[in-house]
């Protein structure tokens, strides 16, 4: 059975903010299966539409859905964006906090090769200090035996006691 745009067009308006109805609640009330609707979910976040999921508040949102709210507000005034907010079911601190963490997602490569390499630097001082400690402990023990088996002959030597 096929929908016309303008009912897909009405039935996604249900799955925006600040509306945000469940999917499985959707499909009840409009007598839509809830594969189609996921379908048509998916197919406007294909075409850039924000469209979260209803189960979970902003906080849940992917990181997609922050990412196209981050850019849908970049150039927004600051009446705009409060609007915006508004109508999406968002305080300005979410999208205040979401800008940076966009903006690192693109230095996640370097930062993390930036730790890697600090982490194996860290790792050759850690390697490099216990080669050090083995090194004393051979030469520590080889005197010990050195030592030893002097006792065992001046024992000889002087006849010394049963003990050595």
């Amino acid at each position: 059975m096929g929908y016309s745009p303008e009912r897909k067009a009405s039935v996604l308006k249900w799955m925006l903010p600040p509306n945000t109805m469940a999917i499985r609640q959707l499909s009840q009330e409009e007598g839509i299966s809830e594969a189609t609707l996921h379908k048509w979910r998916a197919e406007a976040r294909g075409k850039g539409q924000l469209l979260p999921d209803a189960d979970v508040g902003p906080q849940g949102w992917s990181s997609r859905d922050q990412f196209a709210a981050v850019l849908e507000t970049a150039a927004l005034n600051e009446a705009d964006l409060a609007e915006y907010c508004r109508k999406r079911g968002l305080y300005l601190t979410q999208i205040a906090a979401w800008r940076p963490a966009c903006e690192q997602a693109n230095d996640w490569d370097r930062a993390s090769t930036a730790r890697l390499g600090q982490a194996t630097k860290e790792e050759k001082k850690r390697i490099k200090d216990l080669e050090r400690e083995l090194a004393r402990k051979d030469r520590a023990l080889a005197e010990t035996a050195a030592l030893l088996v002097l006792r065992k002959k001046a024992s000889v030597i002087w006849g010394g006691g049963e003990d050595a």
